[in-house]
């Protein structure tokens, strides 16, 4: 019997390169993509997963959020009227949003591969540990 790991994900672990400083935001994002970076840098940085090869997808993924945003922003000012135009660029930068957010451990599901926010199993304080 063959033991294949095709569509398994390895798991995440601290990188030997990882980033110990958010880098500043690019000048180039768009106002929604900015708070994105902001938000979501600490978190990276803090999991020492980000090295400086994977800010460009960082970058990518910041974006995407800021474009979906920013269309549900017009979508409302146009009074909720959907334009099936702009509708199909939504659904496509939030879905390469999602793929770059379960890359970096921004999903709930990424984020118990990596043990985020896991307590360490530290039994000293346990009345009950044995």
């Amino acid at each position: 019997m063959s033991v294949h790991s095709r569509g398994v994900k390895p798991p995440l672990t601290a990188d030997t390169e990882a980033l110990t400083k958010a880098p500043p935001v690019p000048k180039y994002l768009a106002p929604h993509a900015k708070a994105e970076w902001k938000r979501i840098m600490p978190q990276l940085i803090g999991r020492r997963i980000i090295t400086k090869g994977d800010l460009a997808g960082v970058e990518t993924y910041c974006s995407m959020i800021g474009t979906v945003r920013q269309i549900e922003e017009e979508r409302a000012a146009a009074g909720g009227a959907i334009d099936v135009r702009l509708f199909g660029v939504m659904n496509r930068a939030a879905q390469t949003a999602r793929q770059f957010a379960a890359e970096y451990g921004l999903t709930p599901t990424s984020r118990a591969r990596i043990g985020a926010g896991l307590p360490d199993d530290d039994d000293a304080d346990n009345p009950l540990g044995v």
